[in-house]
C-alpha cells in the first residue's frame, strides 16, 4: 500500500514558511499515530513531499528521523515503509513503559498532584466508550499515559514517551480491535487517577505496574496471531 497525496494536503498551511524537517517528521508521526498510515505502508516520496510542499531533501531528512525512531524502516531498492513490529518489540516497549511510568508516579513527591491532564484523559476516554468509539478510546489510552508522564516535569522523559507510545500504536493497528484492548483499561485508569487524587503514590504505582504486566500479556497474545515471524514490508 502506498500513500496518497490527500492523505497530507490539510496539513500543508501547518508548514508555512517555516517548514524544516522536524516539522514534517512531527506531522507524519501524528499520522502515522492516528493510523492514516497503517505499518507496511509505504510512503512515497512524490506524493508527500507534493501535499506538504516540501523539497524531497527535506523529506528525507523527515524520513530519517523517523526512521531513527524505529516508526520507519528503508528497504533498499523498496522504498520507506512503516515499520512493522516484531512480538519481540512489543514486549521490549512494555519494559520500557514498565521502567519509565512506574518511575514517574514514584518519584512524584508529596500531594496534592497536578492531575488536570489525566483527569482529562480518563474523561475522554469514558466518553467515546458511552459512544461506542473504541478508536477514541484507545487515543484516549495514549493520552492518558503521556499525561501520567507529563507529572515528571521533563522534557527529556516526554519526548522518549512519545516515541515509546508512537510505537505502540504500530502495534495497535495490526490487531485492530481496539474494543476487546482497551475496555478493561478503562476503569483501571480511574483507579490509578483516583489513588492519586487520595495522595496514595504507593497504590497507584501498585496498580499500574499490574496494568502494564496485563496489558503486556494482552496484546504479545493478540499481536502474535496477527504478524508473520518475518516482519518484512510486503512487496
Amino acid at each position: 500500500m502506498a500513500t496518497t497525496s490527500g492523505d497530507l494536503a490539510g496539513d500543508r498551511v501547518l508548514l508555512g514558511r517555516t517548514s524544516t524537517a522536524e516539522r514534517v517528521a512531527d506531522i507524519l508521526r501524528t499520522r502515522i499515530a492516528e493510523g492514516y498510515f497503517p505499518p507496511g505502508t509505504r510512503l512515497s516520496e512524490d506524493a508527500i513531499g507534493g501535499a506538504l510542499g516540501v523539497s524531497r531533501n527535506t523529506l528525507r531528512e523527515a524520513f530519517r528521523l523517523l526512521t531513527h525512531e524505529r516508526l520507519l524502516v528503508h528497504e533498499l531498492n523498496r522504498g520507506v515503509f512503516v515499520r512493522v513490529l516484531a512480538v519481540e518489540d512489543v514486549v521490549d516497549i512494555y519494559r520500557t513503559r514498565q521502567l519509565v511510568e512506574c518511575a514517574v508516579i514514584h518519584d512524584l513527591g508529596d500531594p496534592p498532584f497536578p492531575l488536570d491532564g489525566l483527569a482529562g484523559a480518563v474523561a475522554e476516554g469514558e466518553r467515546h466508550a458511552r459512544a461506542g468509539d473504541w478508536r477514541g478510546v484507545s487515543t484516549a489510552n495514549i493520552h492518558f499515559h503521556r499525561e501520567l508522564v507529563a507529572l515528571a516535569g521533563s522534557e527529556r522523559t516526554d519526548e522518549l514517551m512519545r516515541g515509546v507510545l508512537a510505537e505502540l500504536r504500530l502495534a495497535f493497528h495490526v490487531v485492530d480491535d481496539p474494543h476487546t484492548l482497551h475496555e478493561p483499561y478503562l476503569q483501571r485508569n480511574r483507579q490509578i487517577l483516583d489513588a492519586l487524587r487520595a495522595g496514595e503514590r504507593t497504590r497507584a504505582e501498585r496498580l499500574l505496574s499490574a496494568y502494564l504486566d496485563d496489558s503486556r500479556t494482552q496484546l504479545v497474545k493478540a499481536y502474535a496471531r496477527h504478524v508473520p515471524d518475518d516482519t518484512t514490508p510486503p512487496a
